[in-house]
């Protein structure tokens, strides 16, 4: 005797993989499992593979590769915004959206098809069916999907902001602020972090990772020395910068040395991130918080003690992201999605250009049709899949 329990039988085709399926629950706790489970070993079971219960349930057609993908989405869901999103993706709602874009995307195509082949009739089928206007309407589906698609990209993947400056400058402080707790030590002395502070905080859904690091400065201190590299190491992973200075920073010695040090930071930034400059502590100097930008840099002035200016801050990380609020329309998208949907806009502006063109014609709208289709996993590779399901948890 191992245990007591239920034993449950899902028959085919009503499982979630659409084969046959026993569940064995028992009481729980860890030894009791792994007894269970070891004596299933024994009579011959095996261990499930990393997301081969959701595979044999896409192989099997109880679930399309876009709702397959969703189901590791919905378990890692950071948010409860990301939650719902994959939910909704789950139960069919962006499948059913691209289907109806495939749909019209096939009548266009057999419109196509239909003058090409029947040249002779001189049924000029394109214009009687406003063939060229219906392509400008998919065009407009495709994009304002692919829209929300990366709404929800931006749900489930978070973005990746990085506070550096000099040390003492306020950006422990920030950190606390943007996190609405104390999480990072603030003292009036210079180098207080010594090692990369890390912390997820959601605004309007989407998850920010946010990194306090160690000042950036010369420095004799070996275990400050190693927290400054690994700021740098940092900075190289990030989406978004944010730039530290002192609003006391006063006169021309001054002014002087924080210009060479801020063109010294700026020369080792990676050109792919955002950097916006936060000019901290104008509590201390009497000055007002605002958002000001001049030949493309912006800046924000706050005070990280007080909490004033923080909502600009707020704001214009959303607004260099591109978020606006889609309500609950938002599709969890992944970076395979968001390519095959621009490929599919794409091939659809193309096809509109073509005019009297009809052979390029049809092979646009046939190239667009088959990006739309590789999300739901109509049309694809083995080794794409594996690679998806690899990243699942065992056995999902």
């Amino acid at each position: 005797m191992i245990d007591e329990g239920l034993l449950l039988y899902f028959p085919a085709p009503h499982s979630f993989t659409g084969e046959d399926v026993i569940e064995l629950q028992g009481h729980g706790g860890p030894v009791v499992m792994e007894m269970l489970l070891n004596r299933c070993l024994e009579l011959g079971a095996r261990l499930a593979e990393p997301g081969e219960f959701t595979r044999r349930a896409f192989l099997n057609e109880r679930l399309d590769l876009a709702q397959a993908e969703a189901v590791a989405d919905l378990i890692e869901a950071s948010s409860q915004a990301a939650a719902r999103s994959a939910l909704r993706s789950l139960s069919g709602r962006f499948s059913e959206e691209l289907s109806k874009i495939r749909d019209g995307l096939v009548e266009l195509r057999t419109l196509v098809e239909a003058t090409l082949d029947f040249p002779e009739e001189e049924l000029d089928f394109l214009e009687a069916a406003r063939a060229f206007a219906r392509i400008d309407l998919l065009g407009e589906q495709i994009a304002a999907l692919l829209d929300r698609a990366q709404q929800g990209s931006l749900l489930r993947r978070g973005l990746a902001v990085v506070l550096i400056g000099p040390p003492n400058v306020g950006k422990s402080s920030l950190l606390n602020q943007l996190a609405g707790e104390d999480r990072a030590i603030v003292t009036e002395h210079a180098g207080t972090t010594r090692d990369a502070l890390r912390e997820t905080i959601h605004l309007q859904g989407i998850p920010l990772h946010i990194v306090d690091t160690a000042g950036l400065r010369e420095t004799e201190d070996a275990i400050e020395r190693i927290g400054i590299q690994r700021t740098w190491q940092e900075v190289g992973r990030a989406d978004v910068i944010l730039r530290l200075v002192s609003a006391l920073a006063s006169g021309a010695d001054q002014e002087s040395k924080r210009e060479r040090e801020t063109s010294e930071i700026d020369a080792r930034l990676p050109e792919t991130a955002v950097r916006i400059t936060v000019r901290n502590k104008i509590d201390l100097t009497g000055e007002l918080p605002g958002r000001f930008e001049s030949t493309g840099q912006i800046r924000i002035d706050l005070s990280a003690r007080t909490g004033e200016g923080l909502s600009l801050l707020e704001a214009e990380l959303l607004r260099i992201v591109g978020w606006h609020a889609h309500g609950e329309d938002v599709i969890l998208a992944r970076e395979r999605h968001l390519v095959a949907l621009r490929e599919s806009r794409d091939h659809v502006a193309l096809a509109s250009q073509q005019g009297d063109a009809l052979e390029l014609l049809a092979e646009e709208l046939r190239l667009a049709h088959d990006a739309l289709a590789r999300i739901t996993g109509e049309f694809t590779a083995d080794d794409l899949l594996g690679e998806i399901f690899s990243r699942f948890c065992i056995g999902k």
